[in-house]
C-alpha cells in the first residue's frame, strides 16, 4: 500500500470523489467549521475555489492512487464556526494557529492507520505554509471507542501519538467524549 498525503490545493477531483455527494445532496462537505449558512450547491462551489488556491482547505491522502481521506486543516481565523465557538477556548489568538477540524476515511480504506498519515501531513502542510502552531479538538474517549461519525475529530490519543499536548479541557463532546484543545509548537 503506498501512500501520498498533498495539500488540496489542484486536486479538486480527488476530494470531490468522496466529499461531495451525488446529486448534490448529504453531508458538510466540510463546511460545518467554515460556514454552514450555505446550502449544498454553496458549499460545494465553495470548496472548489478552495481547492483552486493557495494554501487550500486541507489535505488529500491517496492510496495507490486513488483518493482516500481528508483532513480538514487551515488557518483557525478562516474557520467562522470556531471564531464564534463558545466550547472551543481560543488561547494565544495573535499567532492564529492552523486549526485541524475533522478527518474523513472512506469505507474500504479504513483501519489501515490512514489518520495518522493525515495527521502527518496536515502538520507538514502548515509547516509549509508557514504556520507556527497547529491545534485540533479531539475526543478523549478514554478506554471507549469513539463511532466512525463521531470520530471525525479525532482522539487525544491520535493527536497525542503525533506530538500534540492537551492545553485545556473544551465543553464540546463528540460522541459523548470530552474534546480537548490539543496542541502542537512547530517553531
Amino acid at each position: 500500500m503506498t501512500v501520498e498525503v498533498l495539500p488540496a490545493t489542484g486536486h479538486w477531483a480527488g476530494f470531490a470523489e468522496f466529499m461531495v455527494p451525488p446529486g448534490g445532496a448529504g453531508g458538510c462537505v466540510c463546511m460545518s467549521y467554515r460556514d454552514a449558512r450555505l446550502d449544498m450547491a454553496g458549499r460545494v462551489a465553495h470548496m472548489k475555489t478552495e481547492c483552486e488556491r493557495e494554501p487550500g482547505p486541507g489535505v488529500l491522502a491517496y492510496v495507490d492512487g486513488q483518493a482516500a481521506g481528508w483532513c480538514s486543516v487551515a488557518p483557525k481565523s478562516t474557520y467562522r464556526r470556531l471564531l464564534n465557538s463558545r466550547t472551543i477556548p481560543h488561547l494565544d489568538e495573535e499567532r492564529d494557529p492552523w486549526a485541524i477540524v475533522c478527518f474523513v476515511v472512506r469505507p474500504g480504506f479504513r483501519r489501515r492507520g490512514l489518520m495518522h498519515e493525515l495527521l502527518d501531513g496536515a502538520v507538514e502542510h502548515a509547516r509549509a505554509s508557514g504556520a507556527e502552531l497547529v491545534e485540533g479538538y479531539p475526543a478523549d474517549p478514554r478506554a471507549d471507542r469513539v463511532d466512525s461519525t463521531s470520530g471525525y475529530v479525532g482522539t487525544t490519543a491520535l493527536f497525542e501519538a503525533h506530538g500534540f499536548e492537551r492545553v485545556a479541557p473544551t465543553s464540546a463532546h463528540s460522541g459523548g467524549a470530552v474534546r480537548w484543545l490539543m496542541r502542537r509548537e512547530l517553531g
